[in-house]
């Protein structure tokens, strides 16, 4: 999948926002192995998880970007890699939904994102968030809903942050597990 200049972002902290390719197939492989090596859930890396190599991955977020490719039951997302330019080394992933099914809509929102576990704690998330809004005006979003487990107090942060304003909990009975939801108003932060 080739990128599209378009759809990337630089910025001044050294990192940089870039649709998954072939270049990134190695940080891809390290940074799900991460995940598995810390015991972590993989929430919020998209189909990394269920990807059985690095070509699928690319193969299904590829697929994600169409309407007539799409697998059944998924809506229209965008995935980006969150690099650090000193070093090429891939620190998060943010993926943006473009509009939301029933479960999008109650229990997982526009975005969701994860760090890297070796790479937590230094405000990579907090980044990421800020830094995908201008895309997500970009496809006619004016508000984005994130959502967190009510027991996730750094994404909690991360979303507050960036001016996430509660909206409430959902319960996702299937996995007992408790949602707070957030909604991040795009037109009051390009007023600022």
């Amino acid at each position: 999948m080739e990128m599209k200049k378009n759809l990337n972002f630089e910025s001044d902290e050294e990192l940089i926002l870039v649709q998954p390719s072939e270049k990134y197939m190695p940080e891809l492989s390290a940074y799900k192995k991460d995940f598995l090596d810390n015991g972590d859930s993989m929430d919020g890396c998209g189909p990394l998880r269920r990807a059985k190599d690095m070509k699928e991955y690319l193969e299904i977020t590829e697929s994600y970007l169409h309407k007539e490719t799409l697998p059944e039951g998924m809506v229209v997302a965008t995935q980006f890699l969150c690099v650090r330019k000193s070093d090429d080394r891939l620190v998060g992933l943010i993926q943006v939904r473009h509009y939301f099914n029933d479960f999008l809509e109650k229990y997982a929102g526009h975005i969701g994102y994860s760090v890297r576990p070796s790479e937590r704690r230094k405000g990579y998330a907090s980044w990421m968030l800020n830094n995908i809004k201008p895309f997500c005006r970009s496809i006619d979003l004016d508000r984005i809903l994130v959502c967190c487990l009510d027991n996730n107090e750094g994404s909690r942060r991360t979303i507050l942050k960036n001016g996430g304003i509660y909206d409430g909990t959902a319960y996702l009975e299937a996995e007992d597990k408790h949602l707070e939801r957030y909604w991040i108003d795009l037109n009051e932060q390009k007023a600022k």
